[in-house]
């Protein structure tokens, strides 16, 4: 068990007692054995990466995270549902579909199909074995991850395809394949990485567990009060010292180009504890101003990340292994929460990010 993992457990020990029923569905899973394995990896949000920077820097990463061999890949992304939601409570999420989720209209009207039909089409078409699917298929299906709100699953089905095939057709118009070369271009983790890992282990799709419904938990934070009181919260050494961290980390992966050793800075469970955690999350929960900031943020954060570890919950299944790619300062609660699952298995990255 990693040092993170220690302290984490040790930190949810009270919460469990001898008498706590679900231990027994525990003991049962260690037991049968072959529980799921979930890896965990924290990242930056590499949008702030230059917009010129040699991608192929990170083959390295890839190499390992494929090498690890992962069933299937979840991401901190929105679904299509659940950006049609957001769209559709718009009076409780103001501007959160704007914020997070790709606009599906154009695939949608080319195809002329719903978000629920665009889905149930792709599950019929994964449901079809095949040793390589034909490039129209796999046109095909980009146009439909499209239409499904996942653009992410829709370059993975582009990085499947010769070269030579990568272009428009009757489904995968032009302006879908301008979108896909641009997602293909975009500096994000989900495009960089998880995308690039999925293709080179011939996996279909990616899947989005990423979650704002949860927002509403902290009640109205548009506010003057909710602003200077997080402003008073974050005023504290240790939030001071996590972007200027983060930004050496990043300068010296700029200046060195080495890869592994960035991800191993940015997982380090010290600096998780005694500066993310300390600075933004812990200061939060100890705040006593009159507003009561501190617990909505955290009522807020504790939500997402319960629903994220949910639906991740969901795409781990009765047993497949699983590679999470999600911005770092959520891998402890997914550590946490994972924790707390009887059937799943927590993988230790340092093996993966080794020298």
């Amino acid at each position: 068990m990693s040092f993170l993992l220690a302290i984490l457990a040790a930190a949810a020990a009270p919460a469990v007692s001898a008498s706590d029923p679900v231990t027994i569905v525990d003991e049962a899973a260690r037991k049968r054995g072959d529980r799921s394995q979930v890896l965990v990896l924290g990242t930056s949000h590499l949008r702030s990466l230059p917009r010129d920077y040699d991608r192929t820097a990170f083959d390295p990463l890839i190499e390992r995270l494929a090498e690890w061999n992962p069933e299937a890949i979840a991401i901190e992304s929105l679904s299509g549902a659940q950006c049609d939601y957001l769209r559709e409570y718009d009076f409780a999420y103001d501007g959160t579909a704007d914020g997070y989720c790709p606009d599906p209209t154009a695939a949608r009207a080319v195809l002329g199909v719903t978000n629920a039909q665009a889905e149930q089409l792709v599950e019929t078409m994964l449901a079809a074995p095949f040793a390589e699917r034909p490039a129209e298929q796999r046109r095909h299906l980009a146009a439909l991850f499209l239409a499904m709100g996942d653009p992410v699953s829709a370059l993975v089905q582009w990085l499947r395809l010769p070269k030579s095939e990568r272009r428009a057709d009757e489904s995968l118009t032009d302006p879908l394949v301008v979108e896909l070369q641009r997602r293909a271009d975009s500096r994000s983790e989900d495009s960089i990485i998880a995308a690039r890992v999925a293709a080179r282990l011939g996996l279909e799709r990616v899947y989005a567990v990423d979650d704002h419904t949860g927002d509403r938990a902290s009640g109205d934070t548009d506010t003057p009060v909710f602003a200077q009181e997080m402003a008073q919260i974050w005023d504290n050494d240790a939030a001071k010292r996590t972007p200027a961290r983060f930004d050496a980390l990043q300068a010296k992966f700029l200046a060195d180009g080495d890869v592994l050793g960035w991800y191993r800075a940015i997982n380090d469970e010290d600096h998780l504890r005694d500066d993310t955690m300390t600075g933004d999350f812990a200061a939060a929960a100890a705040s006593t101003l009159p507003g009561n900031t501190g617990r909505k943020y955290l009522a807020y954060w504790e939500t997402r990340n319960l629903r994220m570890v949910a639906n991740l919950r969901e795409v781990i299944g009765p047993g497949r292994r699983v590679l999470a790619i999600v911005g770092v300062s959520h891998s402890p609660y997914y550590h946490r929460y994972l924790g707390m699952t009887s059937d799943v298995e927590l993988s230790d990255l340092g093996p993966v990010l080794r020298d």
